[in-house]
């Protein structure tokens, strides 16, 4: 039996194919590129594969995304049908999009930008703000990540808010689901965190009208996947005010191309799609994990529904 696997950059796919051949010595894991014998790959491990590159597998059992988001599996229009997608989740991944939220959650509170632009006019200037029990901020997405980085919020004593596609129940957090619970969900909300899976319903929600019901000045942070947002509608909202700045981790077209405006907008801080970035140290004891569990009974924890999205 093989493994198959596959990442935009070639060096990644042979550290991630290292690492699988040292957590499982019995099976035979080549970059897909190389696969001697398509019949043989009984799994497949990938991120954003390009179309078409799993149809010569005609007998696999399963393919592993290695990200939370399967929505880089499902674009490709060649995907072999009724195939099993595995999500790679875990504490890792958890900690690091915790660390990240927190982090540009605080510098949009704390106004970091504008302190640092008045350090490079040498601007001597207190800038006040409330202490984070006065600021609301809502989460986009309860999921495994959008949960705990709700909770996290919570115990820095931020007014937090969460909205997903069904109800849930997260101590501490305010729950709104559905779109009946939009709007409430969105009002007075003063930083926006977007951590959505990516779905025909979630695609383009951050928009202008979603903006303009925020309250005025409010933040943006989207750490989910890029085609949530709008960009042009993003950069209207930022030059007039309605919102006062944005970090922003994912795009519609990754590297973010030079010319795009988001590098040099002075209220858009730009990340390389690092929130929750996976390691293979890490990531690959995770899928060797579910791959075998897979094989053993048929289903893992986090298989996915391909039909709703994630």
């Amino acid at each position: 039996m093989s493994i198959a696997v596959s990442l935009p950059a070639e060096d990644k796919t042979e550290w991630w194919c290292q690492m699988l051949r040292d957590l499982m010595p019995d099976w035979d894991i080549y970059p897909m590129s190389k696969v001697p014998d398509p019949e043989k790959v009984t799994y497949s491990v990938v991120w954003r594969p390009t179309t078409g590159a799993m149809t010569p597998f005609k007998n696999l059992k399963a393919i592993v995304s290695l990200g939370a988001g399967i929505d880089h599996v499902l674009a490709d229009k060649e995907l072999p049908e009724d195939v099993p997608i595995i999500r790679t989740v875990g504490t890792d991944l958890t900690q690091r999009m915790k660390e990240y939220v927190a982090l540009h959650v605080l510098r949009h509170h704390r106004e970091l930008p504008a302190i640092q632009a008045n350090q490079n006019r040498q601007a001597w200037e207190q800038i006040i703000v409330p202490p984070a029990t006065g600021r609301r901020v809502g989460v986009m997405g309860l999921g495994n990540l959008g949960a705990a980085a709700a909770e996290l919020l919570t115990q820095i004593g931020f007014q937090v808010a969460g909205w997903s596609r069904a109800p849930k129940d997260i101590p501490g957090v305010q729950c709104y689901a559905g779109a009946e619970g939009f709007g409430a969900f969105l009002e007075g909300t003063e930083i926006l965190v977007c951590l959505l899976p990516l779905t025909e319903n979630t695609r383009g929600i951050l928009n202008a009208d979603t903006f303009n019901r925020l309250k005025r000045g409010a933040s943006v942070i989207n750490a989910a996947r890029g085609p949530h947002l709008v960009d042009s509608d993003l950069i209207e909202a930022l030059n007039s005010g309605q919102i006062g700045g944005a970090t922003l981790d994912v795009f519609h077209v990754e590297p973010l191309p030079a010319a795009h405006p988001f590098w040099t907008h002075p209220k858009v801080t730009v990340t390389p799609h690092v929130a929750s970035l996976i390691d293979a140290p890490t990531g690959s004891k995770i899928v060797a994990k579910n791959i075998r569990t897979f094989q053993e009974t048929g289903s893992v924890p986090d298989l996915a529904d391909a039909k709703r999205g994630y």
